[in-house]
């Protein structure tokens, strides 16, 4: 069982280390682009949503997203009220990476890393960040699996096995505990593919892994919001909006949870897969009930947190 929970703590430090060369190497070739993208195309929430989807699916990470959008935003370079589109976009972009997840990547996982070691040490920066891409690539599908492979031993040790019960019989607790996961390793993404992992070894039904994945969309909330403090009223209020707007949503799926799952179950086979098609479905939904109303729901925001704005 020691054996078996350190090497379970080793392969989710792998996936974060993974997650973070990936998004790192992507941000480095792109950087520039983005944060114009950023800037000049998200004047209305249309163009905000889709630019935000984009901008997320590309480095992987929305609350490296929301945290650039808090910089702007305190920074004066981009209005309060123009950050809904953004956010709504961020949540449907992280989407992507757990569709990613799914796909059975076993056999490219030996060249992406050798690959990526060779081109990390070029003198180039695009063949460096290239390097840290395919490395990020590489580490992360083989914590997927390695993960998988965890899962079923460790859930039948009786310390696990019984917190697991009270995860699959309680749902507010698998909630909390995304929530909280999430929160602590300020990754979404992380979190719910970790759920994937302990879906495919049949240790956690799909109700129980639909509400971890719900529970981490509130947890990501905080990476925003620790970027927020000390920035100006634009930040604040844009930090305030993105809490809101998950916690709204995941409180309205919470009863729909067995609905949900009726309808991925119709979908695919694989549990794993499930639960990706579930987050890609919650995310969507939210974001397009939320889009048409974009504008008042930045004033309900400022109605509610009624900041001085500086000068």
């Amino acid at each position: 069982m020691i054996l078996h929970g350190l090497a379970f703590i080793f392969f989710i430090s792998c996936f974060l280390f993974g997650m973070t060369w990936l998004r790192t190497g992507l941000f480095n070739i792109a950087n520039v682009k983005i944060k114009k993208w950023l800037h000049y195309l998200t004047n209305t929430p249309v163009k905000g949503l889709l630019t935000g989807s984009v901008v997320t699916a590309l480095i992987h990470s929305s609350s490296a997203v929301m945290v650039l959008t808090v910089g702007l935003a305190s920074s004066g370079l981009i209005p309060f009220r123009q950050t809904i589109g953004i956010m709504l976009g961020s949540n449907i972009g992280t989407t992507f990476t757990l569709e990613m997840f799914t796909l059975d990547m076993k056999i490219m996982i030996i060249p992406s890393m050798i690959l990526g070691c060779v081109l990390y040490f070029f003198p180039s920066h695009t063949a460096k960040s290239t390097g840290m891409i395919c490395l990020g690539f590489g580490l992360i599908f083989s914590s997927i699996g390695a993960i998988q492979w965890l899962a079923a031993p460790l859930a039948t040790h009786p310390s696990v096995g019984s917190y697991i019960v009270e995860v699959n019989e309680h749902l507010l607790l698998a909630l909390i505990l995304g929530c909280i996961l999430t929160a602590t390793i300020q990754s979404s993404t992380v979190v719910t593919g970790v759920a994937m992992g302990f879906l495919a070894a049949g240790s956690i039904d799909l109700h129980a892994g639909i509400a971890i994945m719900l529970g981490a969309n509130v947890g990501t909330c905080i990476t925003a919001f620790i970027a927020s403090i000390g920035g100006g009223a634009e930040a604040k209020l844009t930090a305030y909006a993105h809490i809101w707007l998950n916690v709204i949503g995941v409180a309205l799926f919470i009863p729909a949870i067995p609905m949900l799952a009726s309808v991925v179950h119709r979908l695919a086979e694989s549990p794993e897969i499930q639960l990706a098609h579930a987050s890609v479905m919650f995310n969507i939904i939210c974001s397009l009930i939320v889009l048409p109303f974009a504008h008042k729901f930045a004033e309900l925001i400022e109605r509610i947190h009624p900041i001085k704005k500086a000068g």
